[in-house]
């Protein structure tokens, strides 16, 4: 029986991943970490800093000796930049769309590829992103891809910013999301796309708790191998 799994988890925003992860990664007592929360932190950071996207150096040298630290309780997980906490700040409309746009820089991501690989190298790890089953672990044990329709996916990011407090409309945050969509999988480096060996899961008409236990029958499936 296989222990302590790598778990690759990937899909566009609003398809489910980061409630379905975090759910999954307690239920198996597994680390959780989101590495899209490395490249809006590179984001908010570069946003704060006015440093340009053509300043390759400026971006690389953010991408060093980050003091990040992912601190997990009942409420969800907090994101700390040293004693910072930046939860709410990298979740920001403005902090989106500037995380999309570094994370097409070379520079950024060969900066945090080797971090992301330190965190779950050994095992007992659920790593949510964009490209963790086809770049960062292409032989992760297990891989996800969740989506769902782009109008369920804009509905739920538009919850969730509600509830953060961000005044913004539907049509508004649907735009955002195809935008974003749009550089994601048009990308020259690691563009957002399903790794060939990957679980597709549809969560458009699933509860959260019918998407974890989906995800939780092809655990135990592959633990038995």
């Amino acid at each position: 029986m296989k222990t302590a799994l790598i778990i690759a988890i990937d899909g566009p925003s609003g398809a489910g991943k980061s409630s379905s992860s975090r759910q999954l990664a307690e239920r198996l007592g597994y680390r959780y970490i989101d590495t899209g929360a490395l490249y809006r932190v590179i984001g908010l950071l570069a946003w704060e800093r006015h440093i340009s996207l053509d300043d390759r150096e400026g971006l690389a040298a953010l991408c060093r000796n980050l003091p990040l630290r992912f601190v997990s309780e009942s409420t969800g997980v907090r994101v700390l930049l040293g004693e910072r906490d930046i939860t709410a700040a990298i979740r920001q409309p403005e902090v989106s769309q500037m995380a999309s746009k570094v994370s097409a820089q070379p520079a950024v991501r060969q900066g945090l590829l080797t971090l992301q690989r330190q965190m779950g190298q050994d095992g007992g790890v659920v790593l949510e992103g964009r490209d963790i089953g086809t770049v960062v672990f292409p032989d992760a044990d297990l891989k996800f891809f969740l989506d769902a329709s782009p109008e369920e996916r804009g509905r739920r990011r538009h919850g969730e910013l509600q509830q953060q407090g961000v005044t913004t409309t539907l049509d508004t945050t649907l735009r955002e999301m195809a935008e974003r969509d749009q550089r994601d999988s048009e990308r020259a480096h690691a563009p957002l796309r399903r790794a060939e060996d990957a679980i597709v899961v549809n969560t458009t008409t699933l509860s959260l708790d019918e998407v974890v236990h989906l995800l939780l029958q092809h655990v135990a499936a592959v633990r038995k191998c």
